[in-house]
């Protein structure tokens, strides 16, 4: 399969698998999931059932890959759409009933909700998220199906976020880059609010004020999601749970446990026990 990228070439990204014809792991008629994270972005693929009420410290684009799926932003009412973008902090719940869904996370260091919104079409606003009838779904459920889709995140990613990334937001508040910067290298750190503050040179109240005012979410709460980061990415590459846990700066698997659920609103191991390894 060959994809335009944003400089005008050609690159050949992969050729995709018949659908549900194998696996990467060899089980015939099954496709594992899809976990890829890198310093920007995260992207999940693969089936889901229903994730109760949560909220991101980034924001997401949601996209079902074969079908429609349910969704509800904060109270509303369920509604049935095929792609969303949703802020960060806002709260929500889907259901796919067991169908591939694929969830983008965007990194506050690589833009902001702007560069997902053109991924969506035919859309609508509800309730401070975007919410569409149609998208950008051929390039991730390509990805999916291929058996080596794993190797091919990075690029199928650059391709579909080259040109909408120009259209995002403005860049952080250089004092909150180097937090966020600070934080994404020194997990095995508490990174504190009031060392966080003194290091970008503000008392602790502006600070926190700064910082939910451009990332969306508060400071300890991303200080969170940047540690399930880096245990979900342990596991995906092939650590335990255990020990992902510890590397994380989480007490133990059961703190990585709650965090992850109320995170996303759904235990861990249904979309960690088995990937695909890259």
């Amino acid at each position: 399969m060959r994809r335009m990228l944003a400089n005008g070439g050609e690159a050949r990204l992969y050729e995709p698998a018949a659908r549900n014809t194998g696996t990467h792991s060899g089980h015939a008629g099954e496709l594992l999931p899809i976990w890829h994270l890198d310093p920007g972005r995260a992207l999940f693929v693969g089936p889901l059932g229903h994730n109760a009420p949560h909220a991101h410290s980034i924001p997401v684009y949601l996209a079902g890959l074969y079908a429609p799926f349910r969704l509800r932003i904060t109270n509303g009412t369920w509604q049935s759409c095929r792609t969303a973008v949703i802020p960060a902090g806002l709260p929500y719940e889907f259901d796919v009933e067991g169908q591939p869904l694929a969830v983008l996370y965007l990194e506050p260091r690589e833009a902001g909700a702007g560069a997902l919104i053109p991924l969506v079409r035919a859309a609508r606003e509800e309730a401070g998220a975007l919410v569409g009838a149609d998208g950008e779904l051929t390039l991730i459920r390509d990805l999916y199906e291929a058996r080596d889709g794993a190797l091919w995140v990075d690029a199928a990613l650059d391709s579909l976020l080259a040109y909408a990334k120009p259209r995002a937001r403005r860049p952080l508040d250089p004092r909150v880059a180097r937090a966020v910067a600070s934080l994404a290298s020194g997990l095995e750190d508490q990174v504190r609010v009031a060392d966080a503050a003194r290091a970008v040179g503000l008392s602790p109240s502006r600070f926190q004020h700064l910082f939910a005012r451009e990332v969306g979410v508060p400071y300890r709460r991303f200080r969170v999601w940047q540690r399930l980061r880096c245990a979900i990415g342990s596991i995906a590459a092939g650590d335990s749970f255990t020990d992902a846990a510890h590397r994380a700066g989480f007490f133990d698997q059961a703190h990585f446990a709650r965090a992850f659920r109320h995170t996303f609103g759904a235990p861990a191991s249904p979309s960690l026990r088995k990937v695909r390894r890259a």
